[in-house]
Order: C-alpha cells, then sequence, then structure tokens
C-alpha cells in the first residue's frame, strides 16, 4: 500500500469529473495533477451517471472520519453535481431542485460541521455549476441510439439548477465557479454556439475544460490562495536543496506546507 506523504485535491462528481483525465480532451484533473506535482495528490471520484442523491452515500464512504489518523488530508474538494439531477422526469436519474440543494448543503456541512464525523477544517470547497446544456446536440445524440431516446434535459431547467449551486455557496460560505455562465458567455450566450464546448450537448471537449480549469484556479487564488499551487512547497525537496554533503536522509524528510 503507498504511505500517507501527500494531502490530496479530490474531485468529486459525476461523469463530467469521471472523465477529468480522459486522453485527448486535456481534462481538468490532468491539468490539475500537473501544477499540483509534487504538492498535493490529485484524486478522481467521479461517478458517470450519478446525482446527489446516489452521491451522498458515496461521500460518506470516500471521505475519511476525522479519528482516521493514517487518511491523507484533503485540502481541496471540489463538489460538481447537477448535470444529471436536472434530467427531466421520468428519468430515474432527476432530483427534485431543492432536495437537490439540499443534499448539496449536506455535504458541505459533513466537512464543515464540528459535529460531524467527516469535520474537516482544513479543506477547502468548491461547488462547481453544471455547464449549459445544449439540446440541439443532445437530442441528436439521443435520437441517433438504437432505440432512439427522447430528450431527457432541458436548457432552462439546467440552468435553474446551476443558480441552485450558487444559492447554496452564498448560503454556506462556499466558493463557486459559475462554469454554466463561463461557457454560456463564451458562446455568445447562444445555444447553438455551445457545440464549440460540447462532443454531445452534455460532456466538455478539450476546450469546455479548458474553460473549467481556467476559472477554477483563479477562484483558488481569489478565495483560498493558500492552497493555490503557486503557493505551495514541494514535500520532498528540489534536488539541488538535498544536503548531499551531511545528513542527506534527514534533508529528504517529507514535509507538508
Amino acid at each position: 500500500m503507498a504511505a500517507y506523504v501527500h494531502d490530496v485535491f479530490m474531485l468529486f462528481g459525476d461523469s463530467i469529473t469521471q472523465g477529468a483525465w480522459e486522453p485527448g480532451r486535456n481534462g481538468f484533473g490532468q491539468q490539475l495533477s500537473h501544477v499540483y506535482a509534487r504538492k498535493l495528490d490529485v484524486l478522481n471520484r467521479g461517478y458517470s451517471g450519478y446525482n446527489t442523491e446516489w452521491g451522498l452515500p458515496v461521500f460518506k464512504q470516500i471521505i475519511a472520519k476525522r479519528t482516521d489518523q493514517h487518511a491523507p488530508k484533503i485540502r481541496v474538494l471540489t463538489i460538481w453535481f447537477g448535470a444529471n439531477d436536472a434530467c427531466i422526469k421520468p428519468s430515474p436519474q432527476h432530483v427534485p431542485l431543492d432536495k437537490f440543494a439540499s443534499n448539496l448543503k449536506e455535504m458541505i456541512q459533513l466537512i464543515k460541521s464540528p459535529e460531524s464525523d467527516y469535520y474537516s477544517p482544513e479543506t477547502r470547497i468548491i461547488l462547481i455549476t453544471p455547464p449549459p446544456v445544449n439540446t440541439y446536440q443532445r437530442r441528436a445524440d439521443l435520437e441517433a441510439r438504437n432505440p432512439p431516446l427522447k430528450l431527457d434535459r432541458l436548457f432552462d431547467v439546467t440552468r435553474e439548477y446551476a443558480e441552485a449551486v450558487k444559492r447554496v455557496g452564498r448560503e454556506t460560505g462556499v466558493a463557486t465557479v459559475d462554469i454554466w455562465s463561463e461557457i454560456w458567455e463564451a458562446a455568445g450566450e447562444d445555444e447553438a454556439s455551445l457545440s464549440q464546448f460540447f462532443p454531445d450537448g452534455l460532456h466538455l471537449n478539450a476546450s469546455g475544460y479548458e474553460i473549467l480549469y481556467k476559472a477554477l484556479i483563479k477562484t483558488i487564488g481569489d478565495v483560498y490562495p493558500e492552497v493555490h499551487p503557486d503557493n505551495l512547497g514541494f514535500v520532498f525537496p528540489p534536488w539541488a536543496d538535498i544536503d548531499w554533503n551531511g545528513d542527506t536522509v534527514k534533508s529528504l524528510e517529507a514535509r507538508r506546507t
């Protein structure tokens, strides 16, 4: 088993998080792993198709309890849901808007409440809104399947879920990346033009992930500068700092910032 040396940056969410390292898409997980190399381990905890209702019990299993002294500390945690919760009925992925917001708040309080078994005051939480859905692409993708499927998401409904994420962020004092607005504005506020950021109207391509990555890094710098990659030192020293003429072993002891 791997020893606990590095603290972690955990990405929790649905398929858009799961695909964060997908080849050819330059996903945000891939980019984060690069800038946080030797500083924080970036962990992918994305679950394709999941909504907050199914994600909540998983969350309680992937987060270590405060009594586990051997688990790495989560220094940064992104929570990115809504794309599936916003499915319209009769989709089993649909979660009512109020319940969606409640589930997000419960995840946050599990980390922030001193009464919680999962209390982690050193964890910096960042919510991410669902991106806009391109119903033109999404409808074409579903109708091309065998058998054809009906459209399962609506543009305005997804926007409501994005707004709910921002409200939860304000109410809980948690940073939020509004990727819905970032991508919508980048598309000139034209739904058909969203195709430049999606291969299928739902999941992000390289251009979409690039917008997300830049917005996420900016948010970290603005709200949680202490965990920005530029402000974290290496866990093990740069090679030039190794005391090769003295106590080499002592100089190579892990150190966390």
